[in-house]
């Protein structure tokens, strides 16, 4: 390299951010592999992968793991394309190759179906956050009266399903019990407790996001995951302590045995939460756009062809790179922390999550752990991840749907107007989010509609990174064999998931 060269190359790095070299600072630069973390364990850990246990035991937990591990090679993929070009991550799926309508691409429409199927799985989320405080707090008489009677008749149905289970002599009369009382929850007028609770979670939500700051969102993330990360393990840990509920080593055999054996019924629902859990569809195209409200695009800068540019850049990717599979550890961990749960508790009892009483329901699978009454800290913790997600998902999608706008020309594309635009959507999205709570009372169902549509969609990201990697990648910074071995296998997990999704609702259309 020539002093002229050398000199253009200092020059040009000036412009740029240097990674971090010690542990420390490493560490302060990472993040938005937590806010993932954090709009994941939600909807997806605690009520799709709950109720997948709950209704087909230990036999899928290999395809649960399966699940969250294939996706984080197309996570990193995604979010080395966005900062390699500086793109908005939408602009880049956009450029992917297919038919084109209106001046579109084919996943930019792809996208555009799945938000409205967000859109509702976040009214169910936000139908589970009011009923969590309703059930611990209630505001009204008529809320205390009946959360006195679904206390009563939670208490019913483990006390029913534990004599059952132990073949008391007595069970016939608890069962008797039990149908009295849940033919009287269903004659209760159901009280507006919930309903008061989702309106205020919803008002403070939007005025937490119109403000639009990145650093706030990610604290918050990182306070709610921890806390019920750190009280599920502790589940799980005392669940294995007590000999009556501990998961038996053929349980375990049984469960990361690949096999379809004992999974009728349940399956589908499990093809549904594959959509959602670990990294869903829409988290792993969201990821970029947390990347660069970090601030690893700026900190790269803009493209160059200087050898300075390229090795600053595969700086910040390892940076990336560590963040990605962080957070894949996390929500991977606590994927299977909840399924297990569900499986060992909720499973054996033949209690499934539903309805207007889904919260209470997952509730159950602790008291075998810790008591009745651990019914009130359960609620509160599930109020905090399910809230994070809520959160962190309607800031998250609500960038991207102001990108959307901005692609299809209905918006200006200038940064400020991008900002503005941004808090403007928050708001939007969580009105739009409550407007379907009160629609459709049924979070589970609206969760795993969800979960269908980005099931889908996971075919799309499987040809997008694939495109990504091959055709649209600055070769100075193209990964390893062993890496490309690993990103084919997750858009091949992609393709089957989504392929077989879509012949699972054909299947149930045509025998209807």
């Amino acid at each position: 390299m020539t002093g002229k060269e050398n000199e253009r190359v200092g020059e040009s790095l000036e412009k740029y951010s240097p990674p971090p070299k010690t542990f420390w600072k490493t560490v302060a630069a990472l993040g938005p592999g937590i806010i993932l973390a954090s709009s994941i364990v939600g909807s997806g850990e605690l009520i799709a992968t709950t109720v997948v246990g709950a209704k087909v035991g230990f036999s899928l937990l290999w395809l649960i793991i399966l699940g969250c591990a294939i996706k984080v090679a197309a996570q990193i993929e995604i979010g080395r394309n966005a900062i390699t070009w500086g793109r908005t991550p939408l602009a880049s799926f956009d450029r992917v190759p297919g038919p084109r309508v209106a001046g579109r691409g084919w996943i930019y429409w792809c996208w555009a179906v799945m938000m409205v199927l967000i859109v509702v799985q976040q009214g169910g989320i936000l139908a589970g956050v009011g009923q969590s405080l309703a059930a611990a707090l209630p505001l009204t008489t008529s809320g205390r009266v009946a959360g006195e009677l679904y206390e009563e008749l939670a208490k019913a149905e483990i006390d029913t399903a534990l004599a059952a289970r132990e073949g008391q002599s007595d069970v016939l009369a608890m069962k008797k019990n039990l149908t009295v009382l849940r033919r009287q929850s269903k004659e209760l007028k159901a009280p507006y407790d919930a309903s008061i609770y989702a309106v205020l979670m919803a008002v403070l939500t939007g005025v937490l996001l119109a403000g639009g700051r990145y650093g706030l969102i990610e604290r918050l993330s990182l306070v709610l995951v921890l806390a019920f990360t750190l009280f599920t393990f502790l589940a799980v840990v005392m669940l294995q302590a007590d000999p009556n509920w501990a998961v038996s080593s053929e349980e375990w055999i049984t469960g990361l045995t690949p096999s379809l054996e004992g999974a009728s019924g349940g399956f589908s629902v499990a093809l549904a939460a594959l959509g959602i859990i670990g990294v869903g569809a829409a988290e792993l195209m969201v990821y970029p756009y947390w990347c660069l409200e970090k601030g690893y695009g700026k900190s790269v800068g803009a493209y160059s062809s200087s050898e300075g540019w390229a090795a600053n850049a595969k700086g910040w990717m390892r940076v990336m790179q560590l963040d990605a599979w962080l957070s894949m550890i996390v929500y991977t961990s606590v994927t299977v922390f909840f399924y297990v749960l569900g499986a060992a508790t909720l499973g054996r009892l033949g209690l499934v999550p539903s309805g207007n009483e889904m919260v209470r329901t997952l509730g159950q699978m602790y008291v075998p752990i810790f008591g009745v009454w651990i019914q009130q800290v359960f609620l509160l913790g599930a109020f905090a991840v399910l809230y994070s997600t809520f959160f962190v998902a309607a800031a998250g999608n609500s960038r991207m749907v102001a990108d959307g706008l901005v692609l299809a020309g209905l918006l200006p594309g200038d940064e400020a107007s991008r900002r503005k635009a941004v808090r403007v959507t928050c708001v939007v999205w969580v009105i739009a989010a409550l407007a379907m709570a009160f629609l459709f009372r049924a979070p589970v169902a609206m969760v795993l509609a969800s979960g269908v549509a980005q099931a889908v969609m996971l075919g799309a990201l499987a040809i997008a990174v694939l495109y990504f990697r091959y055709c649209d990648i600055d070769q100075r910074l193209a990964p390893k064999k062993a890496w490309d071995v690993l990103l084919w296998f997750s858009a091949i997990g992609f393709i089957i998931i989504a392929s077989w999704t879509v012949w699972q609702k054909i299947s149930d259309f045509l025998f209807l």
